[in-house]
């Protein structure tokens, strides 16, 4: 496993790319050389793995961290906050990320048929969106097979698509195979989860009743709210909230002197309630984090990437 790893770091930090993408689609590598503050996010659907440094990401009253040899799941798309943790120029924290593509998910399962890992249904209800886990060795073995294949282009576009699936078959049967089954189950809790995350985060900036959300995601109202709280650690209205502000933050590093209309723009009547909640999230008044965003934009971008 060490060896792995050692290869692993070597790969990571020779294909690493501002933008963190690579020459294979839905493959992401990402080097970070200097610990920033914690910075909002989103997760996506993705397997994060570490091979340097280590990182933080806070969802709800959730805090998980993992370092070398561990990877997080995200199976479903949530707002976070990350920081990478013990890094330096020297020591660079360095990532691997796949994206997870529920159509991907479900042709595995469909090909390995109602015996495969956790019967035809994937088993059991909603579980966490977000885990952590140690890395097997045959994974990480897959994902370094995966990576020396950016330096083969004439080999890349025939194998990485076969290493891709076998990493994906890796996770769904691995330790947090629950979750990554479900992403591809069109009838799972986790799906239905989705369903309202997903119009969440498009209407955002609307009231919505917990019931009414139920209902177009096909559960009774305590099924839903359970679910969603197990997926998501927090609840719908919490979560709007999140994604409310985070909008709001995105907004005011483009219009700092607007705090009002921005308040309004992301569903806030009141701006005194506005100020107060972005101040507990972010640790700033509105105006005072919209200028120190402004100054942050000449520097270097926020590591959101694996």
């Amino acid at each position: 496993m060490d060896t792995d790893l050692e290869e692993l770091r070597t790969l990571l930090a020779r294909h690493a790319r501002p933008d963190a993408t690579t020459a294979v689609e839905g493959v992401l590598v990402s080097k970070v050389e200097r610990s920033e503050p914690p910075e909002p996010a989103t997760t996506g659907t993705v397997m994060a793995l570490i091979a340097q440094g280590a990182k933080r990401l806070a969802l709800g009253d959730r805090v998980l961290e993992y370092g070398p040899g561990q990877y997080l799941v995200a199976s479903v798309d949530l707002p976070i906050t990350g920081q990478f943790l013990r890094v330096d120029p020297e020591r660079p924290a360095l990532g691997f990320g796949l994206v997870l593509e529920p159509s991907a998910v479900a042709e595995l399962l469909l090909h390995a048929g109602p015996a495969g890992p956790g019967g035809p249904r994937g088993g059991g209800g909603a579980v966490p969106a977000l885990a952590v886990c140690d890395a097997p060795a045959p994974l990480l073995d897959a994902v370094v097979r995966l990576l020396r294949l950016l330096d083969e282009p004439r080999d890349r576009d025939v194998l990485a698509p076969l290493v891709k699936r076998e990493i994906l078959w890796r996770l769904i049967t691995g330790e947090q195979g629950a979750a990554v089954r479900q992403l591809g189950l069109a009838d799972s809790s986790l799906s239905h989860v989705a369903r309202a995350v997903a119009w969440i985060r498009r209407h955002y900036a609307q009231s919505f009743r917990v019931e009414d959300l139920a209902r177009e995601s096909g559960m009774s109202q305590s099924a839903f709210y359970r679910n969603f709280q197990a997926v998501t650690a927090m609840s719908p209205i919490r979560f709007q909230k999140q994604i409310r502000l985070q909008e709001a933050r995105l907004l005011l590093a483009a219009r700092p002197g607007d705090v009002t209309g921005v308040a309004h723009r992301v569903g806030y009547d009141s701006p005194s309630q506005f100020s107060r909640e972005y101040r507990r999230q972010f640790g700033a008044p509105p105006s005072k984090d919209a200028a120190h965003l402004r100054r942050a934009t000449t520097g270097g971008a926020a590591a959101t990437a694996p």
